[in-house]
C-alpha cells in the first residue's frame, strides 16, 4: 500500500487474518461466515467449502436479478497477476460476464472456519489503484472486475443486498437465520482485541 496516499485520501489500513490481495472497503457489503470445522457445510478442504458457500452467494445474487453468474473451478485464473483482489478470481469465486463480482478468503484455526468477503455495490472499481505502490492499470482492473450496479444495470442499496444475502444463504444451505446482537462480553472482547492486536502497527504493517 502507498501509506501517504492512503492517509491523504482519509482511509485506514487493516490487515485481514486470511491474507490475500488489496481491497478498498467502500460502497460494498461485507459478509462473514464462522462455523465449527465439523459443520457439514464447511468440512473437508477449503476448495470444497468454498464451493458450498458460493452456492449461497450465487442464490443471493440471483434474488437481486443477476442471471449470468459463474462460480466454478478456475485454475487458469491463477496465472493472472495483479495486486488488486478483484483482478484475480480464485476457485468458486463469483464472476459475471467474465468479471469478478465477489472477493472471498478463508482461514481455519482452532477447529473453526472463517470465511469473509466483499460484494462491491457501486462506485469506481478502479479507484484503489491510486492507493497502491504498484499503480495497476485501471483499464485492466475494469476489464476483470465489476460492481452489482454495473452488472445489474440498476442501483442496489446495502439493505437490499443484505436481505438477499441472508435469504440466499438460508435457501442454498438449508439454514434458518435469526438476527442477533453481540453480548456486552463479546463487545468488550472485540474492543480489547482491537486495541491490543488488530489496531497495532505490529499487526497491520507486518509483512
Amino acid at each position: 500500500m502507498d501509506l501517504p496516499a492512503l492517509e491523504a485520501a482519509g482511509f485506514d489500513l487493516v490487515r485481514r487474518p486470511t491474507g490475500g490481495k488489496a481491497i478498498l472497503h467502500a460502497d460494498e457489503l461485507t459478509y462473514s461466515v464462522i462455523a465449527p470445522q465439523a459443520e457439514p457445510r464447511v468440512d473437508g478442504g477449503i476448495v470444497d467449502s468454498y464451493r458450498r458457500l458460493s452456492a449461497g452467494l450465487v442464490r443471493a445474487l440471483e434474488r437481486l436479478g443477476l442471471t449470468t453468474i459463474v462460480a466454478d473451478r478456475r485454475a487458469e485464473s491463477h496465472r493472472r497477476q495483479g495486486p488488486v483482489c478483484f483482478e484475480v478470481p480464485s476457485d468458486y469465486e463469483i464472476t459475471t460476464g467474465g468479471r469478478k463480482l465477489v472477493g472471498s478468503a478463508q482461514m481455519r484455526a482452532r477447529s473453526t472456519v472463517l470465511q469473509h468477503g466483499a460484494l462491491p455495490l457501486c462506485g469506481d472499481i478502479t479507484r484503489i489503484g491510486s492507493l497502491l505502490v504498484a499503480r495497476p492499470d485501471p483499464a485492466r482492473v475494469r476489464a476483470r472486475a465489476t460492481t452489482v450496479e454495473e452488472a445489474l444495470g440498476r442501483p442496489v442499496t446495502w439493505d437490499e443486498a443484505a436481505e438477499a444475502l441472508a435469504a440466499g444463504f438460508a435457501e442454498a444451505l438449508n439454514l434458518h437465520l435469526e438476527p442477533g446482537q453481540l453480548t456486552d462480553e463479546e463487545r468488550a472482547w472485540a474492543d480489547r482485541l482491537r486495541v491490543e492486536k488488530y489496531a497495532t502497527d505490529e499487526w497491520t504493517k507486518r509483512i
